[in-house]
């Protein structure tokens, strides 16, 4: 059984007030299947930043994949972490080009650029460089072999640190040393990034995305 029913209950207070108590689904992860504990995870944690790697094959062409599990894991030095999920039992692209090389650029898509994001997420040939086939321009960076995306505002050129399996499923999550970042210029006061501007794009479930919506700005010390 992997959860039961929403129902509605109804109390009667002393004070002869009716009142609905809802009582929400329940469901035990050990009782979920591959696909379950996916849609549920993905439905739950949201919405999502997201990591548009490019990286290089074996015949030098540069490959290109969204992952939505993605986060900063340190911040001096920057680390970027991400999670890679194996496809038909071995690893993707993405994971076998950075096994290879040792390094990969973390680009950040923002809203004009859902639709290019999107179709780089379906499965190609391993020899087929999405951003050839999306005619999205490549320019050289400056401390990793692999190229980031010119219409990309930030890019974050990065070099392997460690690969860890937690699941014992194929899934890796990756972790990579940021040795360079690309900001647009008019995102960036100093080293603070307006994310107004930059209006990036959000994984939800599924095949859709959103952005920040309305920001919410708090004091900075308690009163």
């Amino acid at each position: 059984m992997i959860g039961r029913g929403r129902s509605t209950w109804h109390v009667w207070l002393p004070c002869l007030k009716k009142i609905e108590m809802v009582r929400d689904m329940e469901f035990f992860a050990e009782s979920l299947d591959k696909d379950e504990s996916y849609k549920l995870i993905s439905g739950c944690v949201v919405p999502r930043p997201i990591a548009w790697v490019s990286t290089l094959n074996q015949d030098g062409g540069t490959n290109l994949a969204p992952f939505s599990a993605f986060t900063f894991v340190c911040t001096y030095p920057p680390m970027l972490g991400f999670n890679i999920g194996p496809k038909l039992g071995r690893r993707k692209d993405t994971a076998r080009n950075i096994v290879r090389t040792n390094e990969y650029v973390v680009n950040i898509a923002d809203q004009t650029m859902v639709n290019d994001l999107h179709q780089s997420s379906f499965e190609y040939p391993e020899d087929v460089s999405e951003t050839e086939m999306l005619g999205l321009k490549t320019v050289a960076s400056t401390r990793v072999c692999v190229p980031r995306l010119d219409v990309a505002p930030i890019s974050m050129e990065c070099r392997l640190t460690s690969i860890t399996d937690f699941s014992g499923t194929g899934a890796e999550f990756v972790v990579g040393k940021v040795l360079a970042f690309h900001v647009r210029d008019d995102l960036v006061n100093g080293v603070k990034i307006d994310s107004s501007r930059l209006r990036p794009l959000c994984r939800l479930a599924g095949p859709n995305y959103a952005g920040l919506g309305e920001t919410i700005t708090m004091l900075t010390s308690p009163l």
